[in-house]
């Protein structure tokens, strides 16, 4: 049976749902606001803040200064390269956890997991030294295979969920007429789970876009993404607030768009298989 809803009801998980929405998105909106001031105007008390007046002249300040194109390509490339890569690695091997029999599935998964709990730093020096050794720093190639290996724990984990959620038999069908292994993940197993692997690559898009770690310590100039645009404004002299509100604002724009526009794809894929 159905609960009944009263339009009161209604009303306060509405208004809730709106004030938890507004606190968490507000540290966003605070950053955008302070982009259109002036640096005097930026240090002042919030209500001064808002009743200055409003400007583009971080805006015009931060592209003198910094070369914002490459550091955005580089971040597309690298979020898109990273993922691309991670998914081909991951669609396999979820698909061999999901319905290949073995009892240790479980302990393996949680061993990948468990590379996630280790502090980065504790890594730092010898992954800096392989990079150095083998040519690596500041190159895109790198850092695609970092970001890769990082993010790849939650990539086969979350494909593995959803391939589980695929009733085996079908698999089977495909089988007994004839397909191959590699006819049955690219052909059966993949378009069925396209909203999982659809939100998959999403969430990993914006996991590799706003890593911070890796390439600050791996990157200088040339393979530099938006992580190293907004670092560049924090200076031993102080902090710029405008300024580095128009860089954050200016690195932060191109995946809150993506967001807003994937948001229903994002819900669907992360809730598939939720509901029998």
């Amino acid at each position: 049976m159905a609960r009944k809803t009263t339009p009161a009801k209604t009303a306060v998980v509405t208004i809730a749902a709106w004030t938890i929405g507004f606190l968490i998105f507000f540290p966003i909106l605070w950053i955008i606001i302070l982009s259109f001031k002036t640096e005097g105007d930026a240090i002042k008390s919030p209500l001064q803040v808002l009743t200055s007046g409003w400007t583009l002249h971080s805006y015009a300040e931060v592209q003198t200064r910094s070369n914002y194109a490459l550091h955005f390509w580089n971040s597309v490339i690298l979020s898109l390269g990273s993922t691309v890569l991670a998914l081909v690695i991951a669609i396999p091997a979820a698909w061999a956890m999901a319905f290949v029999p073995g009892k240790r599935t479980k302990d393996l998964l949680m061993w990948m997991l468990s590379t996630k709990m280790m502090p980065a730093v504790g890594v730092l020096v010898p992954m800096y030294l392989l990079f150095r050794d083998f040519g690596l720093l500041d190159s895109r190639i790198g850092l695609v295979v970092v970001l890769t290996l990082i993010n790849l724990p939650i990539v086969i984990w979350m494909l593995y969920t959803y391939f589980k959620e695929i009733p085996g038999e079908i698999l089977e069908a495909a089988r007994m007429d004839g397909a191959g292994l590699k006819s049955e993940i690219l052909y059966v197993l993949t378009p069925m789970a396209v909203p999982g692997i659809a939100s998959t690559l999403l969430l990993n898009i914006i996991l590799a876009w706003n890593e911070a770690f890796w390439t600050l310590q791996l990157t200088t100039k040339n393979a530099a993404p938006l992580t190293q645009f907004i670092a560049s404004y924090s200076s031993p002299e102080g902090l710029f607030y405008a300024k580095l509100s128009a860089a954050s604002t200016m690195a932060i724009a191109p995946i809150l768009i993506l967001g807003w526009f994937s948001q229903k794809q994002l819900v669907r894929g992360l809730t598939f298989g939720a509901v029998k």
